[in-house]
């Protein structure tokens, strides 16, 4: 069975453009943080994660290697790879697409960090490691369904190895590394419960997402999913040249995204931001800048502005703004932009 033709197109799914961009975003620049997509059954929240990787073109990769390395970047390879890499030793290079690699909510620490083996380190000097969710997720999309019914220690291993770009495993004294940059998506229904504040703090954006209530739009969505369902390869045809477009666009802002640049009074602009709205800590700040540089690459612009902090403050304020004891509303992104539009007059 091909799966490819089961998979709906990223840009067929109709609204929802605020997720879709939060996903963009990550995908581009994986220090983000990772996105939580927060909202009701039936949002396409699953479906625009699948999408996106579909979406992607294939990319070089070390054959054999478990962590998927590029041959092109030696700084963010594995030990072994990288020691090929620099002794000019061969290695063989396949193409491959990024893949969503699932993390169950039953997950031990040992399936996601991955394990050692104790006796061969012991016995040989040898570090034997037997990889884990981490390590098949470097490079590609970490998608964690339901994270908030996830232990939160895993939850904390998960978003550490996102902030870092790197996985530690430490065992009896023995220790080992790995590169696990990956872009990372939680989704979740609040309605089944939430996480703790300080784990949601982690996540670099939040998107809340609900279904659309506009008739046209809800009629447009069932046209689309009936005429997938009808004919998939036919239905992924019509939309291949805005695949193709948005999947360059992408691969474009990931080149240009070291090259962009910022005015200082940015800097200021985001403090600001945080102190005015009463944020703790200064992860904000960090985030939003980073967003904002990671918006001004996907638009193919080399200087980031303040619009685009001001966009990028819609999804990285919400989820760390105080709240009031017993107060579940939401903060939407057009609040917070209308907040920072009075504060900036």
């Amino acid at each position: 069975m091909n799966l490819d033709k089961k998979i709906y197109p990223f840009t067929a799914i109709v609204g929802q453009e605020r997720m879709k961009l939060s996903l963009i975003l990550n995908v581009i620049n994986p220090s983000l943080g990772g996105v939580l997509i927060r909202g009701e059954k039936g949002t396409a929240k699953s479906t625009a994660v699948r999408a996106l990787a579909d979406l992607l073109p294939e990319r070089k990769q070390i054959e054999g290697c478990k962590f998927s390395c590029d041959p092109n970047n030696v700084d963010l390879a594995c030990t072994d790879c990288a020691e090929k890499i620099q002794s000019d030793q061969k290695v063989d290079i396949i193409m491959s697409k990024m893949k969503v690699i699932d993390l169950p909510i039953g997950a031990t620490e040992d399936r996601v960090v991955g394990t050692l083996d104790i006796e061969q380190a012991i016995k040989k000097g040898e570090k034997q490691f037997e990889a884990g969710i981490l390590a098949n997720g470097n490079r590609n999309i970490l998608y964690v369904d339901e994270i908030n019914l996830l232990d939160d220690h895993v939850v904390d291993v998960l978003l550490d190895s996102a902030a870092m770009g790197v996985n530690f495993i430490e065992r009896e004294g023995i220790s080992f590394a790995h590169p696990s940059r990956f872009t990372l998506v939680g989704t979740m229904n609040p309605e089944e419960g939430d996480l703790r504040p300080q784990l949601i703090d982690r996540f670099g954006l939040v998107v809340d997402v609900i279904g659309e209530s506009d008739t046209a739009l809800r009629t447009e969505v069932i046209k689309r999913r009936l005429e997938f369902e009808k004919d998939p390869i036919e239905f992924k045809n019509a939309y291949q040249a805005q695949q193709t477009e948005l999947a360059e666009n992408i691969e474009k802002a990931m080149e240009l995204l070291s090259e962009v640049v910022f005015d200082d009074s940015l800097l200021e602009t985001a403090a600001k931001i945080s102190t005015s709205l009463e944020v703790d800590g200064h992860r904000a700040d960090i985030v939003m800048i980073k967003t904002a540089m990671t918006i001004a690459a996907y638009h193919q612009r080399n200087a980031a502005t303040i619009e685009d902090l001001k966009e990028a403050a819609t999804y990285v304020m919400p989820h760390r703004m105080r709240r009031r004891p017993f107060d579940d509303s939401c903060y939407a992104g057009d609040t917070i932009k209308q907040m920072v539009d009075e504060m900036m007059r």
